[in-house]
């Protein structure tokens, strides 16, 4: 009978004293469950790092990189010019999976309106109020000197701090109603799915970290499930000492059944951590799904709260919502918003002057004041995010809706929103542990023999 027990560098029936039944009962399990907390230990490293693509020139790989199969080629492991190297699924696919994450999570969360609300204008209007005052003086000033210097030389002191006065007294109905017309058009100023994707897909770390906080107690529960390869290789070993008393399929080489079997182990290893982490959703009968539920199904609630912190902390913030209103897309939206309500607002300061004054120092002049004093409000705004204190209370207040929001989902929707990113490459992690199964049977060949 041909058996793996005398390998060609060492007979471990005589070095052991044991049978060549005994010598694979002990080394074919053994390498097993070494080879499937590896295969599983590397196939989560390898779907977080690293974050940027390394790798080196590999002369002739530019011209031969066209004839390659389609799916190949999206494979993380090219960049232009023949470079051949590796970067993380996560990171190589920030975009893609960006997109699956807000599509699946964020629009499910409000739209941008519900998530302005939840920074409730009123505390808001109050806080900006205060900062706003303490550069008051100086902020009217340096609109009045740049725009109509002469006119600010000629008011006396007196007039100037009539002026100051009177915009501080009407500040909070100013911050107030400009932050009502906010409300009223943010969705037309900001396109909160846009500005996800976009921050997500410019910073694969945040992308990583999302889906690391998310589901880290079930990516450590599929590196050690990988201990089910010492089960499997006791199975294994016993199917290698009874397949050459079967008929026709003895004609097979012991050292094909070793490497086919290798990888087989390798591939169902991955197979059942993906599908006990992911599937199903909702509890089912134990003949069907012997685990009953998903691992991270039942973790929902938690799992949600993370969630909705990383979306909290790193993507829906003030300053990111800030910056979008301001720089984003819809940028001249907003400007053009801004300078019609400062226009107003200068109007309902003069009050009866209005007429007056424009007449005084002229249209053109009057209008440049307004957009002066536009511009003045846009080099402000960024100050507004500044205070640390401020933006972490506003953060908690998306905390809890969002976490709220995520965890009220169905267990089916929740899950697809987490299992569709993972899902587009669980493939490559298939790929990767039957691959690295039949280095583990060959390195066993090696050893013990065939």
């Amino acid at each position: 009978m041909d058996m793996i027990a005398s390998g060609p560098f060492l007979d471990w029936e005589e070095m052991t004293g044991l049978s060549k039944f005994w010598v694979d009962m002990i080394s074919i399990p053994l390498v097993s469950v070494i080879a499937g907390v590896i295969t599983n230990w590397t196939g989560v490293f390898m779907l977080f790092t690293p974050v940027q693509f390394r790798g080196f020139y590999l002369p002739g790989l530019k011209t031969i990189f066209p004839f390659l199969p389609r799916r190949v080629q999206v494979l993380p492991l090219w960049a232009p010019g023949g470079i051949i190297g590796y970067q993380g699924f996560i990171p190589a696919r920030a975009e893609k999976l960006a997109c699956f994450a807000v599509d699946k999570a964020i629009m499910k969360i409000g739209n941008v309106k519900d998530m302005y609300l939840q920074f409730e204008p009123e505390q808001l209007a109050g806080h900006i109020t205060e900062i706003v005052k303490e550069d008051l003086p100086s902020l009217v000033a340096d609109v009045m000197e740049r725009e109509h210097p002469q006119l600010w030389r000629d008011m006396t002191p007196g007039v100037r701090e009539t002026l100051v006065k009177t915009i501080e007294d009407q500040m909070p109905a100013i911050t107030t109603r400009a932050l009502d017309k906010v409300g009223e058009n943010v969705e037309q100023m900001v396109d909160v799915r846009l500005m996800a994707i976009r921050f997500l897909s410019d910073n694969p770390t945040i992308m990583k970290d999302l889906i690391w906080r998310v589901a880290a107690p079930e990516l450590k529960f599929m590196i050690r499930i990988g201990l089910l390869g010492l089960p499997f290789g006791v199975i294994f070993a016993l199917v290698i000492y009874y397949w050459h008393q079967v008929p026709i399929v003895s004609a097979i080489p012991t050292w094909v059944v070793v490497l086919v079997g290798a990888a087989l182990i390798g591939v169902t290893v991955n197979y059942l951590a993906v599908k006990i982490v992911f599937e199903p959703a909702e509890p089912q009968p134990r003949y069907k799904y012997p685990w009953k539920q998903a691992k991270l199904a039942k973790r929902q609630g938690k799992a949600a709260a993370d969630f909705g912190q990383v979306l909290a902390t790193d993507v829906l913030t003030i300053p990111n919502i800030a910056d979008e209103l301001m720089n984003g897309p819809r940028g001249d939206r907003t400007r053009g918003f801004v300078e019609d309500l400062v226009s107003h607002e200068i109007g309902h300061i003069l009050g009866p002057m209005k007429s007056m004054v424009r007449v005084a120092i002229g249209p053109k002049e009057f209008d440049a004041l307004s957009a002066g004093s536009a511009r003045a409000t846009f080099d402000f705004a960024p100050t507004l995010t500044e205070d640390k204190e401020f933006t972490d209370a506003q953060a908690a207040k998306i905390e809890r809706f969002a976490t709220q929001k995520l965890a009220e989902l169905p267990p089916d929707q929740f899950m697809d929103m987490i299992y569709s990113v993972i899902e587009q490459d669980a493939w490559l992690l298939y790929v990767h542990g039957a691959v690295l199964g039949l280095g583990v049977g060959a390195a066993h060949l090696v050893l013990f023999g065939a």
